[in-house]
C-alpha cells in the first residue's frame, strides 16, 4: 500500500532578534487543512520561534497519531537554518539551538514515523506566515 504525505507547514516569528516572538503550524491532509495552532511565545529570537513550532506540532502529532496511520509526515519551513539542522545537514552551533533540537528529535521518536523536514521560500509558507503575524499584531 503507497503511503500518504501528511504536510505540517511551521512558522515561527520574532519581531526584533531576540524580540517578542511567535510560533504557528498547520496541518494538511490531502488538501484539507486538518489542524491549525498559534502561541505567543514572548521574547525569543527568530531560530527558537521556528523551533517551538516544529515542536508544538510534534507534540500535536504524538497526541492524535491516528492521522499518520501509514504515512510519512513533511514539515516545510521557511527557516533553512532550522530545517537543515534537523535533516542532519547543518550542525547546531548554538547552545540555546541545542535543547530544541534534542526535544525535537526526542518526540520524532515517540511518533516512531519517517519524518522530513524540507526548507521552503516564505511564499510557499502562507498560512503559518499568516497566523504568527495576527498573534503578534495581537500582542502590540
Amino acid at each position: 500500500m503507497k503511503r500518504g504525505i501528511l504536510k505540517i507547514y511551521c512558522d515561527g516569528g520574532a519581531r526584533g532578534n531576540p524580540g517578542p516572538s511567535a510560533a504557528a503550524f498547520v496541518v494538511i491532509k490531502g488538501t484539507t487543512v486538518e489542524h491549525k495552532a498559534t502561541e505567543y511565545l514572548g521574547e525569543r529570537t527568530n531560530n527558537e520561534a521556528e523551533y517551538a513550532a516544529v515542536i508544538m506540532a510534534l507534540s500535536w502529532l504524538s497526541d492524535n497519531k491516528r492521522l499518520i496511520a501509514k504515512k510519512e509526515v513533511v514539515f516545510y519551513l521557511d527557516s533553512e537554518l532550522v530545517a537543515k539542522q534537523l535533516s542532519g545537514e547543518f550542525k547546531i552551533k548554538s547552545k540555546k539551538l541545542l535543547p530544541k533540537f534534542l526535544s525535537v528529535k526526542k518526540l520524532e521518536k515517540v511518533i516512531g514515523v519517517k519524518i522530513g523536514y524540507v526548507s521552503v521560500p516564505r511564499e510557499k509558507n502562507r498560512l503559518a506566515d499568516f497566523l504568527v503575524n495576527k498573534i503578534l499584531d495581537q500582542k502590540k
